[in-house]
């Protein structure tokens, strides 16, 4: 093949690896998540073999650099190589790993259709780098992550101000199918009442306020994640499989 011929289905990108899964008896496809090319899939040929260089780089949550060639259906992973090791450093923390996997399963749904993944991208590669360096509970990067995917994809809830009204909090109900939390006069039927704390948190998480997220107590973490999975999976219209594996403490 010419090398103009090559050059023009070929490219190379930074990429996240979602999610992988057997094709055959040495190949897998890859789920990639790209800056500027949205979502990709694409076949790693060999990567199963013991000999193959491949195989622990295309490994679920490593970020790499991918040399991949454009196909009909899928794309061909042609080289990879590591710029951060993050599947390595999760998979050594179970709540890490279960948070990852959630995170990855969410931004794949978000990023089915949408060829402009960038933010989506930069959102998922700072939620795997804060839970490699295990600072902060992995609880709280999941939710927070959550809710900032969403609000990313274009429903970005509010926890401050009456999200019928606009009259300023602290406001005592939430419901998640208008996004957010509603004043007295605003309260429809079959809106929550949760505790002031756990509102408060839901606050934090959205804003990235950490001392504020890192001070709330285990009954508010329960139902803010609580709030956050039904938020997430209202807007999805399915069931996000891997977040009931998340362990929490």
């Amino acid at each position: 093949m010419p090398r103009s011929s090559f050059a023009s289905k070929s490219y190379r990108t930074p990429a996240i690896v979602l999610r992988t899964h057997k094709l055959g008896e040495a190949d897998r496809i890859v789920v990639l998540l790209t800056p500027s090319h949205g979502q990709v899939r694409a076949v790693a040929k060999g990567v199963r073999r013991t000999s193959s260089r491949l195989g622990a780089t295309l490994e679920p949550f490593m970020l790499v650099d991918a040399q991949l060639s454009t196909g009909r259906s899928l794309h061909v992973v042609t080289q990879a190589q590591i710029r951060a090791p993050y599947g390595q450093r999760l998979a050594a923390d179970y709540r890490s790993y279960t948070a990852a996997h959630a995170m990855a399963e969410t931004a794949e749904r978000l990023t089915e259709d949408d060829v402009d993944a960038a933010a989506q991208y930069r959102l998922l590669h700072g939620a795997f780098a804060a839970l490699a360096r295990g600072e902060q509970d992995p609880s709280l990067i999941l939710d927070s992550f959550l809710l900032r995917s969403v609000a990313t994809a274009g429903w970005t809830p509010s926890f401050s101000g009456c999200v019928r009204c606009g009259a300023p909090g602290p406001h005592v109900a939430v419901n998640v199918p208008l996004g957010g939390v509603v004043c007295a006069a605003c309260r429809p039927a079959g809106s929550l009442s949760p505790a002031p704390e756990s509102i408060d948190l839901l606050d934090a998480l959205l804003t990235g306020d950490w001392a504020r997220a890192a001070s709330s107590e285990a009954a508010a973490r329960r139902e803010a994640a609580n709030i956050v999975s039904g938020y997430l999976q209202w807007h999805l219209e399915r069931v996000v499989k891997s977040l009931k594996h998340v362990e929490r403490a």
